[in-house]
Parts: structure tokens; sequence; C-alpha cells
């Protein structure tokens, strides 16, 4: 079983067209706070980030965030929750974020969401770490994401070994219970399976 101490967030900078996006970046704050988890995040204020973060915040948990100088004025609106760490580049933001973190999880979100969730990954299966990493798949928003990954399996450009890489549940509880108990397959971590 997995001890952890941070989580590491990728959400979107906005809310999505949905309640149910909002809603459910609330029920992970509430969730991590309820298990005494740390938040590590993107630093934003804004959108599902400042949502979640609010929420954890507001349940006495720890915030941290990761903010690059340059996206300041367009991720932060008022004032910051937590603590928060100005960075000079994306690069270091993903670097400082993933150092942090015990465990990655991403809600929905656009292309900086999914960026950094495909790095962890491919950081995963080329053996630069071993820690979990799952989706919150609120309202089937990864449903073709996921099918995109089973096509990449099927004409072999993911080993399927690969695909126990990604944990994926429709509820904060689940997701986080899934990632506690979550091991890698031994032949995963080599990149061989």
């Amino acid at each position: 079983m997995n001890h952890f101490t941070n989580i590491c967030v990728y959400c979107g900078s906005s809310k999505g067209v949905r309640p149910e996006y909002e809603s459910a970046a609330q029920e992970m704050g509430a969730e991590l706070a309820r298990r005494g988890l740390g938040l590590v995040y993107g630093g934003g204020s804004v959108g599902l980030m400042g949502v979640l973060a609010r929420t954890v915040f507001a349940g006495g948990g720890k915030v941290t965030g990761i903010l690059p100088r340059a996206l300041a004025p367009r991720e932060l609106s008022g004032h910051s929750v937590g603590d928060l760490e100005i960075v000079d580049t994306m690069h270091t933001r993903k670097a400082r974020m993933a150092d942090l973190a015990d465990a990655f999880v991403a809600l929905p979100g656009g292309y900086g969401t999914l960026e950094e969730l495909f790095e962890v990954l491919t950081w995963a299966q080329i053996g630069y770490h071993r820690k979990p990493i799952g989706l919150l798949n609120v309202a089937g928003f990864y449903d073709p994401l996921l099918a995109m990954i089973d096509h990449g399996i099927q004409e072999g450009f993911i080993r399927p070994g690969f695909r126990a890489l990604l944990i994926s549940a429709e509820t904060a509880a689940d997701l986080l219970d899934r990632l506690s108990v979550h091991e890698m397959p031994a032949g995963v971590i080599n990149g061989w399976k």
C-alpha cells in the first residue's frame, strides 16, 4: 500500500461547460482534505484549479501551487491560495510539481492538462518514477482518451503492459483508494512488458 503525503492534480484553468466538472474538483478537494493529503497543483486561482485549491484549503488541507511567472497575469485572479512558488519556466514548474508529488491525478482539462498527464506517463514508462497516475473520469470526459490508448495498444504503438500505468475512476474517493494500492508491474518498470 502506498503512503501518500502530496497528490499532484492537473486540471483546467477553465471550468468547462458542464457543472459536473466543478463539482468533481470540489469533490477531489474535499477528499484530499479529509484524508490529510496535501495538494500540489499549477498555482492558478481560476477555473478548476482555483475551485480545487480553495476547497482543499477550506477543508484545512495543505496547498502548494507552482506557477511560472509568465502565466501569473492569466492564471491568478485575486489572492493565491496556500503556498505559491513562482518559477521561471514551464519546465521548472512541471519538474517541481513532480518532485513534490507522491501520485498524480488528472481532472478534466485542456492541452496543458493532457501534456502534463502524458509527460508523467512517459516518465513512468521509461522508469523515471514509480508513482501512481490516475484519471478522474468525470461524466465520461476521458472515455475517448482511454479508447485512443487502447487503440494504440491494438495497433502496436503502446505495449500492453503500459496500460497498467493509468488508473481511471469516476469518483475521487474510488480513484484515491485505487491509487493507494496500485503497484507497478515489474515488467512495466523495466519498459519491456
